[in-house]
């Protein structure tokens, strides 16, 4: 999101009216722009020639620094300097405050509710909400306002002109950071160069460990293949009776069949004896 990017446009106007304007003219062109609605960036008037004759001249010198402050201060800078510089409106009080509201989120992503009402003076809570909501709706800030924690979380904001002197310290700190970056950068290059040399060793261990698991495993499929081809001794005892044993069987049961026979044959004997006659019967009696 680029906040204000439509605020340059804003500010033309007076830097056209800016090349004809000197002396009181400009100072009243000061006092237009820094009330008018939308104008929040000023650098570009500031640096233009006729304004800063401003600055040489002791009647107009005031508005010069009014301008400044605008710029790039902020409203406890104007309460220190009050007696020094222009009165001003409400509406450009509300507007310096809505730029040190937007200074103050560019150090700190968190704005508690007493700190803001300490640095703006103001008296309650509901009144810095609804400051700080109109900022929203000017597009200069964006973030989201905490009831609960009283404190406005930052999400997005503006940029304000440079003090100068701040670009120099500016640059200072991206080389500090840049500088600190790369011996980040270094670090990590490093570590990772570790990790793949790492990752490289571990993966050489582990493929050799997989070759020995898969020579010592063909090595026991082998010697389990030699065990199968060794002949076994047959196994003569089965389930049911032998030749041996049937035969017996056999025999048992025709030495039963003889008895039978025998008994039979006996019986026979004793059948026919009764059927002789008795010699002591004459008659013949006894024959049946």
């Amino acid at each position: 999101m680029d906040l204000g990017a439509n605020f340059t446009s804003k500010l033309e106007p007076f830097l056209l009216m800016s090349k004809s304007a000197k002396g009181a003219a400009a100072a009243k062109l000061i006092q237009d722009a820094i009330a008018a609605p939308g104008v929040f960036v000023f650098a570009e008037l500031l640096e233009l020639p006729n304004i800063q004759e401003l600055a040489n001249s002791e009647q107009h010198a005031p508005y010069y620094s009014l301008l400044q402050l605008f710029s790039y201060k902020t409203f406890s800078d104007y309460l220190k300097y009050k007696d020094s510089l222009p009165p001003l409106s409400q509406t450009q009080i509300t507007k310096l405050k809505h730029l040190t509201l937007v200074s103050l989120a560019m150090d700190s992503r968190i704005l508690r509710y007493d700190q803001l009402l300490e640095v703006l003076h103001i008296d309650s809570i509901r009144e810095l909400e609804d400051l700080i909501i109109d900022a929203i709706y000017l597009d200069i800030i964006q973030g989201k306002l905490d009831q609960k924690e009283q404190q406005f979380e930052i999400e997005y904001t503006m940029g304000r002109d440079l003090e100068p002197g701040k670009v120099e310290s500016l640059l200072a700190a991206l080389q500090h950071w840049a500088s600190t970056t790369s011996a980040v950068l270094a670090t990590l290059d490093e570590k990772l160069s570790r990790l793949s040399t790492q990752t490289t060793a571990d993966k050489a261990a582990k493929e050799a460990y997989e070759a020995l698991y898969q020579q010592n495993l063909r090595e026991v499929q082998d010697k389990q293949k030699e065990v199968k081809l060794v002949p076994r001794p047959v196994n003569t005892l089965k389930s049911g009776p032998t030749a041996a044993g049937l035969a017996l069987l056999e025999s048992q049961r025709e030495k039963e069949r003889e008895r039978e026979r025998e008994k039979e044959r006996e019986r026979e004997r004793e059948r026919d004896g009764m059927d002789v006659d008795d010699p002591a019967d004459p008659k013949g009696k006894g024959r049946k």
